[in-house]
């Protein structure tokens, strides 16, 4: 997933991406400090495409 967002979206992060290791089962993906998917709010992990749809609506693609 991280590949995929680097390789599509690498020239509108102008701030870099910067993965955060956890534990306890916490997927957390933010945006400039707003959280685009939380594991923990929805209690499962993301669909196949679902956090690259919301990083393109943010970003505005």
């Amino acid at each position: 997933m991280a590949e995929n967002i680097l390789h599509d979206h690498d020239e509108r992060l102008t701030g870099g991406v910067t993965l955060v290791p956890s534990s306890g089962g916490v997927f957390e993906v933010s945006l400039r400090n707003e959280t685009i998917f939380s594991k923990e709010r929805v209690g499962r992990f993301p669909e196949e495409n679902e956090i690259e749809g919301k990083l393109e609506a943010l970003l505005g693609e």
